[in-house]
């Protein structure tokens, strides 16, 4: 879900290239070069040491900062060199993490590339290049968990700010986070247990229900459809529920209105893999008690392709690979036996012996005074059909944590179709950063966004409006279908998004300790 960037130079005056002033504007002593930073920073509760700093030279110049922050936090963070502005944004990592991902430049915050410093992390582990689910790191080692579970990417948040400081004289101005799905986890937890850390987050289909997702990812490893029935299915459930929404426009808006029934496909789909299908709309339960707040959502068919089943670079699925390492060496309390894909039970008394271990992991607190009170802007988004993180338990923590009204200082777009991140039937992609910063150093709160579709040669094919939900995009009745231009918003469909489910006790209504 998640790369080039250029280093800066001039902040509140000019120097030549490659260099920074002696001395900041705050009194703190910088250094004159990007290889100066080649050292140990003592910055309080993480100790990092930088291994390498190097100019990348072109037509986007930037020091190329990576170190480590201790005791095993890989990180990289790039420093413009000319266009610097005073910002800094910072992404989360997916799935177990265990890689840097090279940070982008975000394309249209400010007038000029260059105008941010980016940043990531690996999260304290470092993954095989032939194993991206590996968990073996975590087996008997609770710091490296706990770095994964909530503290890598604050203590990033206070490296980069230091690093930042010496090497341009000031802190940034303002500070972003940009993350999805265990990286949208991270930016939710930030807002909650670090609440000063960011001015502004961006949690896209996050992770929050960390107790119940890996078991989530169990059950439906567990009911898997050969890939050619999945496009019969696809387009079974396409013909009877697209119009669903009032528009037959090839993406189903909210799947809640479907009503599909998976028995019509008797004699396509034997009796065992319709019953597989109804498990996987319906979601894991024991005895009536739902296991997580989701099911898998009606139009999102094509994309178990991959996510279900065995696919080049992705093994035997990300489901079964994400579910057989995550029971394996991860949720359980180190000491404690362990499970397996095989061999967890769908029950609520293995769902709360995953509690004590990974509820360090959940980012379910109610209570965001302090991050309101800090002045913080929260964007969340999930997509409609997204087959790795039901959109369901999204609408579920912001009924909860909103009583479904919109806080000044949040909101939440529910763009349709669109799978785990990116992709989907129609529409592909959803960047609401330049709407964030509009919104923390403009005021503007983001009344809409546009959602873009692309066709496999990345040829812009459809836009369309996302309104804060509740509000949907209603077709004015005129003009193609495929312009943003022709709709307009209208009241949601009236869900009720509140669920009840076996991990109620799960949300926390008070402050998170740090």
């Amino acid at each position: 879900m998640f790369r080039k960037l250029l280093v800066l130079l001039v902040v509140l005056g000019t120097a030549g290239a490659g260099a920074a002033p002696a001395v900041g504007s705050s009194g703190r002593r910088t250094v004159r070069s990007c290889a100066e930073l080649v050292r140990s920073f003592d910055v309080p509760d993480a100790r990092t040491r930088v291994t390498s700093a190097r100019i990348v030279s072109g037509d986007k110049e930037f020091c190329d900062v990576r170190g480590t922050i201790e005791p095993a936090i890989g990180f990289q963070l790039k420093l413009p060199l000319k266009g610097y502005q005073g910002r800094y944004l910072q992404y989360g990592c997916g799935g177990f993490c265990g890689v840097v991902d090279d940070p982008d430049f975000p394309s249209g915050c400010g007038p000029a590339f260059g105008d941010a410093a980016v940043a990531a992390t690996d999260d304290g582990h470092q993954a095989p290049p032939e194993n991206p689910f590996d968990t073996t790191w975590a087996a008997s080692n609770q710091k490296a968990r706990d770095d994964y579970f909530f503290r890598a990417p604050h203590a990033l948040s206070k490296v980069s700010k230091h690093i930042i400081s010496v090497f341009y004289g000031k802190p940034p101005v303002k500070s972003y986070f940009n993350g999805c799905s265990n990286g949208g986890r991270e930016g939710l937890l930030l807002a909650q247990r670090y609440p000063r850390d960011f001015d502004g987050v961006i949690a896209a289909a996050p992770g929050s229900y960390y107790t119940a997702l890996i078991g989530y990812q169990a059950w439906i490893a567990r009911n898997t459809i050969p890939n050619d029935k999945l496009f019969v299915l696809h387009a079974a459930v396409m013909k009877a529920c697209d119009g669903n929404d009032g528009l037959v426009d090839g993406q189903i808006e909210d799947p809640r209105l479907c009503r599909f029934d998976p028995g019509t496909l008797a004699g396509q789909l034997t009796d065992d893999e319709i019953a597989r299908v109804r498990r996987l709309y319906a979601g894991p339960s024991d005895n009536g008690v739902r296991l997580y707040p989701g099911g898998q959502p009606y139009g999102s068919e094509i994309s178990w392709t991959f996510w279900l089943n065995p696919s080049e670079g992705l093994g035997r699925g990300i489901a079964p690979e994400l579910a057989d390492n995550g029971l394996k060496n991860l949720v359980h309390p180190i000491g404690k036996p362990g499970s397996s894909l095989e061999g967890f039970e769908f029950t609520t008394r293995e769902f709360r012996r995953l509690v004590p271990e990974t509820v360090k992991a959940n980012s379910l607190s109610l209570d965001l005074r302090a991050f309101e009170r800090a002045g913080g802007k929260l964007i969340l988004w999930h997509g409609a059909g997204d087959q790795g993180i039901p959109f369901e338990g999204t609408l579920d923590y912001w009924q909860r944590l909103t009583g479904g009204k919109n806080p000044s200082y949040a909101r939440l777009f529910v763009v349709p179709s669109m799978w785990h991140c990116s992709g989907g039937d129609t529409l592909t992609d959803f960047d609401p950063f330049r709407a964030l910063v509009s919104w923390v150093e403009g005021g503007q709160v983001p009344l809409k966004i546009i959602a873009t579709g692309r066709d496999q040669d990345g040829k812009v094919v459809r836009t369309r409006p996302v309104f804060p939900y509740p509000l949907r995009a209603r077709y004015t009745g005129s003009g193609s279908i495929d312009d943003a231009g022709n709709f307009v918003a209208a009241p949601g469909f009236g869900f009720d998004d509140r669920i009840r489910w076996a991990g109620e006790d799960l949300y926390r209504s008070g402050p998170v300790a740090p």
